[in-house]
């Protein structure tokens, strides 16, 4: 699969609303790490909407992050995980859910499907994977 399949394979549940947006970025990357879908499903699960409710990092960074993690077993993993962000933030402009969202300045800068697909392509090109 592709890097561009793999995200819009993420946008698609997201926006199918079976997934949030941490998990749909975990889904498509789950042939990264060795746990199950459902594992996933469960770690990802309290991280949307801005590090669970909270308009903080965004639920889809995160989950790209946590992959790098799972990924990397640890090594390195913050040097992945900064450029994971600068890439991140590159592209849509923010890295938290209420900039991105514009709850702090009325004005969405990047929605949610958006950071999603990006999310992955970011984690693609920090990884290798591009």
């Amino acid at each position: 699969m592709t890097l561009e399949e793999r995200a819009e394979m993420a946008v698609e549940l997201k926006n199918s609303g079976r997934c949030n947006c941490a998990q749909a970025v975990v889904a498509a990357l789950r042939d990264q790490t060795e746990l199950s879908p459902e594992q996933l499903r469960n770690l990802a699960s309290g991280f949307c909407t801005g590090m669970g409710t909270l308009e903080a990092t965004c639920g889809a960074l995160i989950g790209a992050g946590m992959v790098v993690g799972l990924n990397t077993q640890g090594n390195r993993a913050l040097i992945y995980n900064r450029n994971l962000l600068e890439g991140f933030k590159q592209k849509c402009g923010a890295v938290t859910c209420g900039d991105l969202k514009g709850v702090t300045t009325g004005q969405v800068i990047c929605p949610c499907s958006e950071c999603v697909r990006n999310a992955v392509m970011t984690y693609g090109e920090v990884m290798g994977l591009a």
